[in-house]
C-alpha cells in the first residue's frame, strides 16, 4: 500500500468519526425489548451503509424469541458479498451490530450514545464493540475504491445484531448455509477482540470456552418484612450467599472437585513463548484499579488468564439492588456464575462435576429451603494454527502498518462463532484485534482511540492486500 493512500486514511479521521456517531446513536441494545426496534434499525443502516460501495447485501429473518414474557422479533443477520470472481479467494469477515446496555446514570462521564471526542479518545457505547472495528472494514474498502485499487479477493460479510445476547438464531442459519453462502470461503477474519495492552498490536490464536450456571433458592410464599419475619424464616438470600461463597478461595482458585484435572498440559515450547511477550503487569493492575492482583508474576498471569479455567460471579437475580433502603427478605433469588473453559476440558463434564459439587455444598448448609441449580449455555474453547497463511497475512499488515512483530496470544474471553465458522468453513479463522486493552468494552466509558481506530482502517486494508499472497 502506498504511503498517500495511507496519509488520505490519516486525512479523512472526521468522516470516520461522522459515520461512527452516526452508528453509536443507534442504541442497538440487544437485551432490552424496548430497543429492540434500534436494534433492528441498525441492520438496515449497516446494510445502506454497505451499498453505498457496491456490496450486494440482503437481510435473512430469524423470527421472532420469548424476552421478559413478550414475543420480540429477532433482529435480521446481514449477508453481503463484494465480488464475484472466480478467479480470487474468497475473504468472510464477521462482526456484531449490537451493544451492550449503557446509561448515564452507569457511572459513564459522557452520554454513552453520543460519541464524544476527548484527548484523542472516542467515547460512546459501541464505539469499541463492535461498531468501529465493523466500519474500519468499510472505511478500508472505501479507500481501495477511491484510489481504484484492485481488491485481490472476494469479500463476504456476516453481520448479525444479537452477539452479546447469546447469537440467537445465528448458528442454525449458518449451519444451513454451510453449501451456501459459506460454500466458497477460503479465509475468515473477526475484529471482536484487543491487543493486550495500550501500545503494540497482537493477533489472537486462542480463546477459551464457557460454561454458564444459576442457582435458585426458593423459600417462602412470597417477600416477606424483614421486621416482622427476620430471625423466623429461612431466608433463601442468605443461602444463596453462602453456597456462592464456596465457588472460589480469596484468589480465585475454583473449588471444584476435579474442574482442573482435563486443562491441557503445557509443552516447553508454549512455556518459553511467554518469556517475549510485552505485558507490563503493573500497568494492567492499574487500568482495572486493583490494589493488588491474585498472580503478579507475568508469565504466570497470562498463563492463568488465557489458559486456565477462571469462575466469575456475576449477580443476582431476584434481590433488592437500587439506591435507598428496601428491608424485604426476597422469597426467590437466582445467583448467576459461569466458568471459563480451556482445552481439553468438555462443557459436558464441567456442568457434571459442578452440579454435583453445589448439591454436596448444599447438603451442608442444611437449610429447608428448595435448591436448584442449573446449567445454562455451553461454548467450547478455541486454538488457531498460526503458520496458516491466513494468519501469516495478518501478522505481515501488521508489521507493514505498525512496523513491529504482532505479538501471538490466545484471549481469555469467547466467541463461540468462532468455532461455528472454523467448523462449517473448514477454514482458518484469524483474530485481528483492532482495540487497546483499555477500550473497557462492556463497561462505563467504553472508548476507542483516534489513533486504534485510523490505524484499524490501515490495518484492515493491508490486510486485504496481504490476501493476495496467501
Amino acid at each position: 500500500m502506498k504511503h498517500h493512500r495511507y496519509r488520505d486514511v490519516e486525512s479523512s479521521y472526521e468522516h470516520y468519526k461522522n459515520v461512527l456517531a452516526e452508528a453509536v446513536a443507534i442504541q442497538s441494545v440487544s437485551a432490552d425489548p424496548g430497543r429492540r426496534n434500534e436494534t433492528i434499525r441498525m441492520v438496515h443502516w449497516m446494510k445502506d451503509y454497505l451499498t453505498k460501495f457496491g456490496v450486494e447485501s440482503k437481510l435473512v429473518d430469524l423470527g421472532d424469541q420469548l424476552l421478559e414474557g413478550n414475543q420480540v422479533p429477532l433482529p435480521p443477520v446481514l449477508f453481503g458479498t463484494l465480488g464475484h470472481d472466480k478467479s480470487k479467494k474468497t475473504l468472510l469477515v464477521y462482526g456484531h451490530l449490537d451493544v451492550q446496555p449503557a446509561e448515564k446514570s452507569d457511572g459513564w462521564n459522557t452520554e454513552p450514545f453520543v460519541l464524544t471526542e476527548k484527548d484523542g479518545k472516542l467515547f460512546g457505547r459501541g464505539s469499541s464493540d463492535d461498531k468501529g472495528p465493523v466500519l474500519c472494514w468499510a472505511h478500508a474498502i472505501e479507500m481501495m475504491q477511491k484510489h481504484k485499487v484492485d481488491i485481490p479477493v472476494n469479500i463476504k460479510f456476516c453481520f448479525e445484531a444479537m452477539e452479546e445476547s447469546g447469537s440467537v438464531g445465528l448458528e442454525e442459519l449458518l449451519t444451513k448455509e454451510k453449501d451456501g453462502f459459506l460454500q466458497d470461503v477460503d479465509f475468515c477474519c473477526i475484529s471482536d477482540s484487543y491487543w493486550l495492552g495500550t501500545t503494540k498490536p497482537c493477533l489472537t490464536f486462542g480463546l477459551r470456552g464457557i460454561c454458564s450456571f444459576q442457582v435458585e433458592v426458593t423459600g417462602i410464599a412470597q417477600d416477606l418484612h424483614s421486621g416482622v419475619y427476620g430471625g423466623v424464616v429461612h431466608e433463601p438470600l442468605a443461602d444463596l450467599f453462602w453456597v456462592m461463597s464456596q465457588l472460589t478461595d480469596v484468589n480465585g482458585n475454583i473449588l471444584v472437585p476435579g474442574i482442573y484435572d482435563d486443562v491441557a498440559p503445557m509443552t516447553d515450547e508454549e512455556r518459553k513463548s511467554y518469556e517475549t511477550i510485552d505485558f507490563d503487569v503493573t500497568e494492567f493492575r492499574d487500568s482495572v484499579g486493583a490494589k493488588r492482583l491474585p498472580i503478579e508474576d507475568k508469565n504466570k498471569l497470562l498463563q492463568r488468564r488465557w489458559r486456565e479455567p477462571s469462575l466469575a460471579v456475576h449477580g443476582v437475580e431476584g434481590a433488592f439492588y437500587g439506591k435507598g433502603e428496601k428491608t424485604v427478605i426476597p422469597s426467590k433469588v437466582i445467583g448467576k456464575f459461569s466458568i471459563r473453559i480451556v482445552p481439553n476440558m468438555k462443557p459436558e463434564k464441567v456442568n457434571s462435576l459442578v452440579i454435583s459439587y453445589l448439591n454436596d455444598v448444599w447438603k451442608k448448609r442444611g437449610s429447608p429451603n428448595t435448591f436448584n441449580p442449573q446449567p445454562g449455555h455451553g461454548a467450547l474453547p478455541w486454538v488457531a494454527n498460526v503458520q496458516d497463511p491466513n494468519f501469516q497475512a495478518g501478522a505481515r499488515a501488521m508489521k507493514h502498518v505498525h512496523n513491529v512483530e504482532p505479538d501471538l496470544i490466545r484471549e481469555g474471553c469467547s466467541i463461540p462463532i468462532t468455532l461455528t465458522f472454523q467448523d462449517l468453513t473448514g477454514k482458518n479463522v484469524l483474530l485481528l484485534p483492532l482495540g487497546a486493552s483499555d477500550d473497557m468494552a462492556h463497561s462505563q466509558n467504553e472508548k476507542n482511540n483516534k489513533r486504534n481506530y485510523v490505524e484499524g482502517v490501515k490495518t484492515l486494508l493491508a490486510y486485504i492486500l496481504e490476501l493476495k499472497h496467501a
